[in-house]
């Protein structure tokens, strides 16, 4: 044996599952950021706006919790969608220490449409796959995502 080589083979990269999860979820994500940037909205802030669209007036700890980002992180986001006219903040009356979070009229409008661009960028990137196909991998991902208790969602 030739010094510095080994005895042990090594898998080839493109043998595994996690390569080709990241390599489509790489180009999945990447074309709906720019899709999302056409809006000035990053994928981060998409995620919070999606959540809160449901919510209605919360606070900015409800998002973190909702999202599984640190209080620090979606404080950040908060502070970012606030400066972009998307959120409104108001201070509790019975607590002055705590605050409410809300959408503006502006975001409400703009929700579905990013919401719409999220099920272009899906169908573009999985419409290869026949429906029963497409279901049977989200079943797949989300029972993954359970048995390893992943609960932060994506943001980059």
């Amino acid at each position: 044996m030739m010094p510095g080589t080994r005895s042990t083979s090594v898998s080839d990269l493109k043998s595994h599952i996690g390569f080709w999860m990241r390599f489509v979820s790489n180009h999945v994500s990447q074309a709906f950021a720019a899709h999302l940037q056409r809006n000035e909205v990053t994928v981060a802030e998409w995620v919070v706006l999606r959540e809160m669209y449901e919510l209605g007036a919360t606070s900015p700890s409800v998002v973190a919790e909702r999202t599984g980002m640190t209080r620090g992180t979606a404080s950040k986001l908060v502070d970012r969608l606030l400066a972009k006219k998307l959120l409104t903040r108001t201070v509790r009356a019975d607590d002055r220490r705590f605050q409410d979070i809300e959408l503006t009229p502006a975001a409400r409008r703009l929700v579905p449409t990013l919401g719409a661009i999220a099920d272009r960028n899906d169908r573009h990137f999985f419409a290869p796959l026949t429906l029963p196909e497409r279901e049977t991998l989200l079943a797949l991902l989300q029972k993954l995502a359970q048995a390893h208790g992943l609960r932060k969602l994506p943001t980059e």
